[in-house]
């Protein structure tokens, strides 16, 4: 039994970047408000941040997981002000923008004017040798089809489909915008991922045109508002990081919440919901049960786990169907140092994505070094290659010494690359990417509303949910903070 007056415990169920995010406003928020409260983070992993983990080694700056963010959705900058670090943020390398794609082997830059895979520099595009003749005019027959957009979702690849063409979907925008899914498009849903592709069709009758018609907004000053004080070169970097790593993030929020319980290494097997014979009972409404048997009792719960995970804590008290509909791709990173005096190639751009149909195990390279002049020492360059994506995931589970050698099989390939890597990092990140398929979004609607009747008070957020880039997570576990707040 809680005495009057005492703080409310709210358990959060995840230290990664959702739950740490959700941690941090609490504490804030409540703080401001003036009202107690505990906080205990529960995670079955030994450190906190999630996918999140940088590695620092022999002067490399290695990202094993996400190794960047968005800079036009605010939120990562937003929480790094907050924490006051805005001096570590950095901007991606001026002269490593340019990205390619291969096609039958080769490179070919992307066109001036490419926007997710959507062309909106019609003579640029034509000047590409990504799409055939006949695919581009394929392609531009968006711009003369009526629009068609259907009531509801759809799915992304169906979409891009039916305006642009099978050929622009299979060598453009399927390793563009899937590679941020490690998708397939055919399956996912296009108002959980790239919503403003239907917004432009149903506003503009054209997706083309749509597209264009927002980057001329873009143009006319309907930029991010971007925080006060921020530099012009971070402003004008479409990708961020941090000087010492992502990891740094963690670390802030980390030092941040020293005064939250931490309940690492401990796995939560059940959530339990109290018998209250009065709603306005001061006893705690739940109760966490952890593997080993122990009950945490909490008077609010945010869980940000996997869905999968997720799923098995709701499904005793609500249909948790919503979250089980949701799949899991197995990617993996492969990160090569090479000494540059061996390498006999200097990059000019970020690196490049791979179609499916090119047979390839990677599905994309990022010059690390050339993109992020913070990763490495001048004198050595740093390449990072990504395996495994929805339908191929077996070249993601291999035994390290095979995965090495298909890597690098696919950059001597790719690049002609016969360098001897100095040391080679393999970080493995089984049923990491969520898969939302088509009408995910009225899905989760409807759990939440189950929830908010049966389980008041307890909460669902995270990259299963409405968006997988640090900057979605980070907006989704303020929310969650804020509606957890204003419930006690």
């Amino acid at each position: 039994m809680r005495r009057i007056g005492e703080a409310e415990h709210i358990v959060i169920i995840g230290g990664g970047i959702s739950g740490l995010s959700s941690a941090f406003y609490l504490q804030r928020e409540a703080e401001r408000q003036g009202k107690p409260l505990r906080l205990t983070i529960v995670d079955g992993a030994n450190s906190l941040g999630g996918k999140i983990n940088t590695l620092q080694r022999d002067g490399f700056v290695i990202e094993r997981g996400p190794d960047s963010f968005l800079s036009r959705k605010l939120p990562t900058i937003e929480l790094a002000m907050d924490l006051g670090m805005e001096d570590e943020l950095t901007a991606q390398n001026q002269s490593g923008k340019t990205a390619f794609i291969m096609k039958e082997g080769k490179l070919h830059p992307m066109p001036k004017g490419l926007v997710l895979g959507i062309p909106t520099d019609i003579e640029a595009f034509m000047a590409s040798g990504l799409v055939s003749e006949e695919g581009k005019h394929r392609a531009l027959k968006d711009l003369e089809m009526p629009g068609e957009a259907p009531e509801g979702d759809e799915s992304l690849g169906g979409f891009l489909s039916r305006r642009l063409g099978q050929e622009i979907v299979q060598h453009v925008t399927e390793p563009l915008l899937a590679g941020i899914y490690a998708g397939n498009l055919s399956k996912l849903s296009i108002q959980a991922t790239f919503p403003q592709f239907a917004e432009a069709e149903r506003q503009h009758g054209s997706l083309i045109r749509g597209t264009q018609h927002q980057q001329q907004n873009k143009g006319k000053g309907a930029q991010p508002a971007w925080p006060e004080g921020l530099s012009e070169e971070l402003k004008g970097s479409a990708f961020l990081s941090f000087k010492k790593g992502l990891s740094s993030l963690v670390d802030a929020l980390d030092k941040a919440l020293a005064g939250a319980e931490r309940r690492l290494g401990e796995t939560v097997t059940a959530l339990v919901k109290k018998d209250r014979k009065d709603e306005k009972s001061e006893e705690a409404r739940y109760e966490i049960v952890l593997a080993s048997g122990e009950r945490i009792a909490a008077d609010g719960v945010i869980i940000t786990t996997q869905g999968f995970n997720a799923a098995s804590l709701l499904e005793p008290h609500v249909n948790a169907a919503a979250l089980h509909a949701v799949d899991y791709v197995t990617v993996a990173n492969v990160v090569m140092a090479f000494d540059k005096a061996t390498f006999g190639i200097d990059f000019a751009g970020s690196g490049f994505l791979v179609p499916r149909s090119e047979g390839l195990r990677i599905t994309a390279c990022t010059w690390t070094s050339t993109k992020w002049l913070h990763t490495s020492p001048d004198d050595k360059v740093l390449l990072r290659c990504y395996v495994g994506r929805s339908g191929d995931e077996e070249a993601a589970k291999l035994p390290d010494d095979e995965l090495k050698q298909a890597v690098l099989e696919d950059i001597e390939k790719s690049m002609g690359i016969t360098a001897k890597p100095i040391f080679t990092e393999i970080t493995r990140l089984p049923r990491s990417m969520p898969q939302y398929p088509v009408g995910h979004l009225g899905n989760i609607a409807g759990l939440r509303e189950s929830m908010a009747k049966e389980l008041p008070g307890v909460y669902v957020t995270g990259a299963a949910f409405g968006g997988v880039g640090l900057p979605d997570c980070i907006r989704q576990g303020k929310e969650a903070a804020f509606s957890a707040l204003s419930a006690l």
